[in-house]
């Protein structure tokens, strides 16, 4: 079903990434812009990611009609690796998938946002996303997730981070870019946060350390590896780029409270 309301209200939350889970969903790399050299080396990469995770766990792989067949040959034999045939235009399943949401119960709904290639019209990283758009949709009707309808607000997988608890970890660089949701106050995008992955409280980091391609995901940045404890990035270098950018996130957690 695709569904109107807010997951939140429904008693539906994000869960941390350390939580159980079915399996993990991944795309098979081809955009040349993204993959040179027919993309042999990405997809043998991949491969080996995916048979990796197939040991303790589903992997769903997503490719488009032209890739489908040379996909399952690879993966022969594996049950645990599934391939959907479902096209898209890049390969990065984290931020154009379904932010998964689940109640007490251990149902699983998807939230299907907005995807624009990382910045749509004003800084995105290709002119045609239209496929990667319609990916999370797509990937709950293959998994019979009902789904949230939230395609009013672009959002990538990796620029939030959660703890499961109500928590939410992100960077002001890449949530308030003019890319993303600029009719919108950071108030008005912290409470879509909250309605829509039922968080009470969103830290905001000040930057992150890709603004040429993601405009600052949280993930190059932070990540709470238990409730109450986060991993930063950290350089002792001064002359490394992150150098400032790594300070002034951990200080910014070290003061945060969840």
């Amino acid at each position: 079903r695709r569904l109107t309301g807010k997951p939140a209200a429904d008693g539906y939350r994000m869960p941390a990434e350390w939580e159980p889970h079915d399996g993990c969903v991944m795309i098979w790399p081809v955009r040349p812009g993204s993959w040179p050299h027919g993309a042999r080396e990405a997809q043998e990469v991949f491969a080996g990611i995916a048979r990796t995770i197939a040991r303790s766990e589903q992997v769903w792989m997503l490719a488009g009609s032209g890739h489908a067949e040379a996909a399952r040959a690879c993966f022969a034999g594996d049950a645990k690796v599934q391939v959907l045939e479902i096209p898209t235009d890049d390969a990065w399943a984290r931020d154009v998938g379904p932010t998964c949401v689940v109640n007490r119960d251990g149902d699983v709904r998807g939230v299907d946002w907005q995807f624009n290639a990382w910045g749509g019209t004003v800084d995105g990283l290709y002119a045609h996303w239209e496929e990667d758009n319609l990916a999370a949709g797509r990937i709950c009707r293959a998994l019979e997730l009902d789904c949230y309808d939230a395609g009013h607000f672009v959002l990538e997988g990796g620029s939030i981070h959660v703890d499961g608890e109500g928590t939410l970890l992100t960077t002001e660089m890449c949530l308030l870019s003019a890319g993303r949701n600029p009719h919108m106050t950071k108030g008005e995008i912290e409470e879509q946060l909250k309605e829509y992955l039922n968080v009470d409280k969103v830290i905001w980091l000040k930057d992150g350390i890709d603004p040429g391609e993601t405009n600052g995901h949280v993930d190059d940045v932070a990540c709470f590896v238990k409730p109450g404890e986060v991993a930063c990035i950290w350089t002792d270098d001064p002359a490394d780029p992150f150098y400032e950018p790594a300070r002034a996130a951990c200080a910014a957690l070290s003061e945060a409270t969840d």
